[in-house]
């Protein structure tokens, strides 16, 4: 009897081991997804409409946040330094309604930085990538709004 229970038990633990494989390996290796289901090589950003967010979707969360004129301004000396190395050089494009990919490592402002700025939607915050403030959502990465610093950067 105590041979066909270890019999049994073996027979279950090595199924599990195969589903769980199974699943590890119907999912493939990180980053290496098809086009449309969300993996962007480095340097392109998402346009809207990507992933899983419907066209519109990012406009209709982030309401129709914008920043103001003076904005850029009160921004730019807090990131100036990394905005100048940025002018000239090749970087990813941010626009409204983007999904930022997962692989940039987006920055949150320190919200003294913003002092005097109207604050991000519900929901969202801001983030510095180069050269690039934006007031997106974290958990989605949506963008309702971006502030290209290095146009600044090239004006002073």
């Amino acid at each position: 009897m105590g041979s066909s229970i270890t019999s049994f038990t073996r027979f279950g633990l090595i199924a599990v081991l195969f589903a769980t494989a199974g699943a590890g390996i119907a999912q493939g290796p990180p980053g290496n997804q098809p086009p449309g289901h969300g993996g962007v090589p480095p340097g392109q950003a998402k346009k809207q409409g990507g992933g899983n967010v419907p066209p519109g979707q990012a406009k209709k969360q982030g309401g129709d946040f914008r920043f103001q004129n003076g904005d850029r301004e009160r921004f730019y000396p807090h990131y100036s330094s990394d905005a100048n190395h940025w002018n000239g050089r090749k970087r990813p494009s941010f626009e409204r309604g983007q999904t930022i990919p997962r692989d940039y490592v987006v920055r949150p402002v320190p919200q003294s930085y913003w002092a005097g700025v109207q604050p991000p939607p519900p929901g969202y915050q801001y983030g510095y990538y180069d050269g690039y403030v934006v007031a997106y959502n974290p958990t989605t990465r949506i963008i309702a709004d971006v502030l290209d610093l290095v146009g600044a950067a090239a004006s002073h």
